[in-house]
């Protein structure tokens, strides 16, 4: 069998860093490929780097049919599941995964009476594996139904509604969800690239996201202390007070200017009643003592 390699499917999960690419190709020249690579009909669903390395070095591998799929997007609900249940991935990249979840869930909820009608028959994908225009069938028996028990699409959408039900599912807070939300919804490319790498938080990439896209970019072009700099600028800015309107604050100066002046006159004069009073005693005093200076 031909297997046929889709590259949408193949970057619906971000790929591997160098040096995880590296360290997997080493694992299967010496230990071979231990892994099944996971099909549907003649289409490479799981296992894209191991196919490449064995094309590569001409190794031998295995298949197994997954024969509960019935749409590409059962497909891709699978891949994400997988790859949510392992640790090795980013907590952006986990809420990224979550976030399609949910709005995959929430489509097929929707067009749920469409998207039954629309099931290929013999389980060929109804799309177009080839890129000429035309779908593919396949020699494998007919795909069964999803068994009885499986999580229906509406249950799943409830599950995921809530931002702390979503959170949960990735294992993630609530609050770095509606972070990846802003970053999703609001940031730039660059930005967006730098958290994917993990040059800066998912707090720093959600703030600066805050930020009109040519502020971003060019943030983003001075590099990760950059950015830093940019989210904190953000930061401290929303920390500044309102000022207060300039019409009642000249007012109230003027007003307390005012009593200042007040009080300063008032304090003149009683040290000035004080100072007469201190005067007159000391020449009363100074009358007592003439007699007695004469004796």
């Amino acid at each position: 069998m031909d297997i046929v390699v889709k590259e949408d499917l193949k970057a619906y999960i971000d790929p591997l860093t160098p040096d995880e690419y590296s360290a997997l190709e080493r694992s299967i020249l010496a230990e071979g490929c231990r892994d099944a690579l996971v099909l549907w009909g003649d289409l490479l669903v799981d296992g894209h780097n191991r196919y490449g390395i064995c094309q590569k070095h001409g190794l031998p591998f295995s298949t197994v049919q997954a024969l509960q799929f019935q749409t590409l997007e059962d497909v891709h609900l699978w891949m994400i599941d997988q790859h949510l249940g392992r640790r090795s991935i980013s907590d952006f990249q986990r809420g990224v995964l979550a976030l399609r979840k949910r709005d995959i869930l929430e489509t097929r909820l929707k067009t749920a009476p469409a998207a039954e009608r629309s099931v290929s028959p013999a389980g060929s994908p109804p799309f177009d594996v080839d890129g000429d225009g035309s779908t593919s069938t396949h020699e494998a028996s007919p795909e069964p139904k999803p068994p009885s028990g499986t999580t229906t699409a509406p249950a799943d959408t409830q599950l995921l509604k809530s931002r702390e039900a979503l959170a949960k599912a990735a294992r993630l807070s609530s609050t770095q969800v509606r972070m990846i939300e802003a970053i999703q919804s609001q940031a730039a490319p660059e930005v967006v690239a730098a958290v994917r790498a993990g040059d800066i938080t998912l707090s720093t990439a959600a703030t600066v996201a805050s930020l009109p896209a040519e502020e971003q970019a060019q943030a983003a072009h001075g590099g990760a202390k950059e950015l830093r700099q940019a989210a904190k600028r953000v930061r401290e800015a929303k920390r500044k007070p309102k000022p207060e309107d300039t019409g009642s604050g000249d007012e109230a100066a003027a007003t307390s200017e005012e009593h200042s002046v007040d009080s300063l006159l008032a304090r003149v004069r009683e040290l000035e009643s004080e100072n007469a009073s201190l005067r007159a005693r000391i020449a009363q005093l100074q009358a007592q003592l003439s007699p007695s200076d004469a004796d």
